[in-house]
């Protein structure tokens, strides 16, 4: 199945980026697609077409990735995409949202959740999470490194790109995902990301401080982790409990980073079998009796 939504723009705090939607464009509970690096709303095109059987789906490009705009001037930190998230969703009259987040879109979803308990409702985690005893994969290393990190940048070609997506994905990686990832890393992504890592001093640490805020509200959540992983290993799946104390964990065995991409049948059935029990069930649940009526 290939998606075929239309992409029309969405512009907060003078920024604009591009927008996927489906279902319902005025429903004030969605699923809110937050894709990471480097990622863009295309990551969810599939998932977002089908979610709109559900529920009001987006996915937009955030600042410094995918076609979006990418000031230098935009705070990249997970902080400044946590209140930016947060901006965009009061622009597009969602108050409830149910989370699908993905690399670094994982701490900037949990950031903005941390401070509006009352507005997320579901997190669906795609090989993110809280990073208890994490340490700096290699490219995060190479990006934290000034001068180190500005020259790998300058010096990676299209295959070069390729090869490394190589690394922890058995079953590889869809051409037309690959080249698109590339062409979106523009000057622009690669400052963003360089600013985004040298900001983040302690992830392990500050997603701990998340996950505990967040384990009181132990709200639903799904838990999805390819095993070979290079980036986020896979033991880091179980103690995404930590913070989500009723999640459900699966591991895909043959996926990697990016389960959305190399194994999309499976994690669309469960992420859309998750979504269909979650959505508008609060809501339900607090209906009141018809004799009360």
């Amino acid at each position: 199945m290939t998606a075929t939504l239309p992409e029309t723009i969405l512009t907060v705090d003078g920024i604009r980026s591009p927008i996927l939607q489906a279902g319902s464009p005025h429903a004030g509970e969605a699923v809110v697609f937050v894709h990471g690096n480097p990622g863009s709303s295309q990551d969810w095109a599939r998932l977002v077409e089908r979610t709109g059987g559900l529920a009001r789906a987006v996915a937009w490009d955030h600042p410094g990735f995918g076609q979006a705009d990418k000031p230098a001037g935009f705070d990249y930190t997970v902080q400044g995409y946590a209140a930016h998230l947060g901006r965009c969703l009061d622009a597009l009259g969602i108050t409830r949202a149910h989370l699908v987040l993905h690399d670094f879109g994982g701490p900037w979803g949990m950031a903005w959740a941390a401070t509006q308990p009352d507005a997320f409702a579901s997190a669906t985690l795609i090989n993110t999470g809280i990073l208890p005893g994490y340490h700096w994969h290699y490219l995060a290393r190479i990006w934290r490194t000034p001068v180190l990190g500005e020259l790998f940048n300058a010096t990676t070609t299209r295959a070069g790109f390729g090869r490394l997506l190589r690394h922890g994905n058995p079953r590889g990686l869809p051409q037309r995902f690959v080249d698109r990832m590339y062409t979106d890393l523009d000057r622009g992504t690669k400052r963003a990301i360089l600013a985004l890592y040298r900001a983040t001093d302690d992830p392990a640490g500050a997603s701990v401080r998340l996950g505990a805020a967040l384990r009181p509200l132990d709200r639903p959540a799904l838990v999805i982790w390819g095993r070979h992983d290079p980036y986020l290993p896979v033991a880091l799946a179980e103690r995404q409990r930590e913070a989500f104390p009723s999640a459900r964990v699966e591991i895909l065995d043959d996926s990697g980073h990016w389960p959305f991409a190399d194994d999309p049948e499976r994690t669309e059935r469960l992420v859309l079998e998750f979504l269909s029990k979650v959505v508008g069930a609060d809501r339900c649940a607090r209906r009141p009796p018809l004799g009360d009526v």
